[in-house]
């Protein structure tokens, strides 16, 4: 089944197809995150171990999608709340373009989908990983669990939302 595609921005440059600062805007009051990779805290882990937390990957619309528990990869709901941190990756560091970069996400969540989530090894985390695998992103195909934990951590920049225990309708 294809995704939905979004349609291109009215900002788009039409005639070179390269995204504007436009395309590339984070709004959190809508929780819109293009080419991003987000981030939420759980409960109780996150406090005692605080590099531990929850993940999804954007599409270029900003859209969220992460491998929420068995099985099942939510749309726009993860799975502890709205993200607290986001780190936006350049999408010029992948082969991809847009519509690339969107079938990336939707194949890794298509994989997910049909798969058992285990805390340690096949987690949120892997799911994003395969994303970034899939187009070789920064040329690498070796993206996994505990890169990305450090990536964000070092270049995941704050969303001033509280995760969940940010209730704010979308």
């Amino acid at each position: 089944m294809e995704p939905d595609w979004p349609e291109p921005s009215p900002s788009a440059d039409m005639e070179t197809g390269k995204l504007t600062k436009q395309d590339l805007a984070i709004d959190t009051r809508r929780h819109r995150y293009p080419f991003c990779i987000v981030w939420t805290p759980i409960p109780c882990l996150t406090w005692l171990f605080p590099f531990i937390g929850h993940m999804g990957i954007c599409t270029s619309g900003g859209v969220i999608r992460d491998f929420a528990g068995p099985y099942f990869v939510s749309e726009d709901n993860m799975g502890f709340g709205n993200p607290t941190k986001y780190w936006q990756l350049d999408p010029g560091s992948s082969d991809s373009d847009r519509r690339e970069w969107d079938n990336a996400v939707h194949q890794a969540s298509e994989t997910y989908k049909g798969r058992m989530h285990n805390l340690l090894c096949d987690n949120c985390h892997s799911h994003v990983a395969l994303a970034l695998n899939l187009q070789m992103y920064d040329g690498s195909t070796h993206w996994n669990m505990v890169k990305l934990a450090l990536y964000m951590m070092i270049y995941g920049k704050y969303t001033r939302s509280v995760g969940c225990y940010d209730r704010r309708p979308k």
